[in-house]
């Protein structure tokens, strides 16, 4: 079979470890600049070296997204940040921009080069195209159905990659091009700054009428008419593999460190499991539980199996739901003592009933009994701190960047 990648997000260097540690094989993450994620931790080019040396110490690949749409002003900016990156050996450039990828290919000839998703890929003849053009994977809009899919993959064979979104927040406009943000309060989603008003409620204004606002009602809390639930495919692994996608892509570079954790150990699970004997898969699904555990939006399958209706819109809210609260990180673990060194994410309480987990095993539940100041080593009862390093007795094996986690 052809060789399945998950790939990740990585919204910073911290993040890009996490992902690769917990089970991705490639991660794609944005420089300062150029990147569609100007909110995100982002990387400086010192830490795109580091990143790039840890995945490929890993035997892992690493992906720079310079996917914006360059106005005038950012052609030589762009020029000189790649003369500044060229020799670092990154992987594969994201590109969504022609006047881009022409300029990546002038400065860095051999540079492997993705066609983004903001390209708006969703015919064979347009894949044709941008192979002429010396790109070497497509990220396929998220607008195509698996038949689709399967048509394209039929029309390219071998000759390209497919990738596509399997996990993550859905854009209410095609392939994420939205001028919202940019009308609304001049942040432009094109460049990076999307301030998601989508998310935003609503109310109607008659012309004549100022002041006197008419509900769109669905609850009596507001209107979320365009608040689309998450794309979710993890029970749909065969039918996402059997299509001809080889890279299966999770959104989430402004998630946190747990997000990623937990949701590329999910898919993870559930793409080795398949892997491992096709013919006699079958779904677990304490791997959606887990998937469950990081904030999400309730799931939907997008447009994999045609066209979204009313049951893939969230009316109700626009927040995300948040089962557990991700409330530390295994620095070191002491095995003669039994003694872990956390590194505290939100606040932890002597008593608190918590879990622990890591990328190779499901996870360890645990009652906090003890808790001492890492630097003092005097007891306290509570790390209300954040990053506050703290120690705790742990009841079995931890490793490094075990995390743990605690059900609200």
């Amino acid at each position: 079979m052809t060789k399945i990648e998950l790939l990740a997000p990585a919204g910073d260097l911290d993040k890009l470890k996490t992902a690769l540690i917990y089970g991705a094989d490639a991660v794609y993450f944005g420089g300062e600049m150029f990147s569609l994620r100007s909110g995100a931790g982002n990387l400086t080019i010192e830490e795109i070296k580091e990143g790039v040396d840890f995945a490929h110490n890993m035997g892992k690949q690493a992906y720079l997204t310079t996917n914006i749409f360059a106005h005038n002003e950012d052609v030589k900016p762009f020029l000189e940040y790649l003369e500044k990156i060229k020799d670092i050996p990154i992987d594969a450039f994201i590109i969504s921009d022609p006047g881009v990828l022409a300029m990546v290919k002038s400065v860095i000839p051999d540079a492997e080069l993705h066609l983004s998703t903001q390209a708006n890929m969703t015919n064979y003849m347009t894949a044709k195209f941008w192979e002429a053009q010396g790109v070497e994977r497509l990220v396929l809009a998220r607008e195509l159905s698996l038949k689709e899919i399967e048509e394209i993959s039929e029309e390219i064979g071998d000759r390209m990659e497919l990738e596509a979104f399997v996990h993550g927040a859905m854009c209410i406009s095609y392939s994420g091009r939205c001028l919202l943000s940019n009308f609304m309060i001049e942040r432009d989603a094109n460049r990076g700054e999307c301030a998601h008003p989508c998310r935003w409620k609503y109310q109607l204004v008659e012309e004549k009428r100022p002041g006197e606002y008419y509900p769109v009602e669905e609850d009596e809390r507001g209107t979320y008419i365009m608040n689309s639930k998450d794309l979710c495919m993890l029970e749909h692994i065969p039918e996402i593999i059997q299509s001809g996608i080889t890279s299966l892509k999770i959104e989430g570079r402004m998630k946190s460190k747990f997000y990623v954790a937990t949701v590329v150990r999910a898919y993870r699970k559930a793409i080795d499991s398949y892997l491992e004997d096709p013919d006699n898969y079958v779904f677990d699904q304490g791997w959606m539980n887990e998937l469950k555990k990081a904030s999400n939006r309730e799931f939907t399958t997008g447009f994999y199996f045609g066209t979204p209706d009313n049951e893939d819109q969230n009316y109700k809210t626009s927040a995300y739901s948040r089962e557990y609260t991700f409330i530390g990180v295994v620095k070191r673990y002491d095995e003669t003592a039994g003694m872990a060194l956390i590194e505290q994410r939100n606040k932890i309480n002597i008593g608190d009933q918590i879990e622990v987990f890591g990328p190779e095993i499901e996870f360890y539940t645990m009652t906090v009994k003890e808790m001492y100041d890492a630097e003092t080593k005097e007891p306290i009862s509570s790390a209300p701190h954040p990053q506050q390093m703290i120690e705790i007795p742990m009841e079995f094996h931890v490793q490094n960047e075990y995390l743990l986690r605690r059900k609200r």
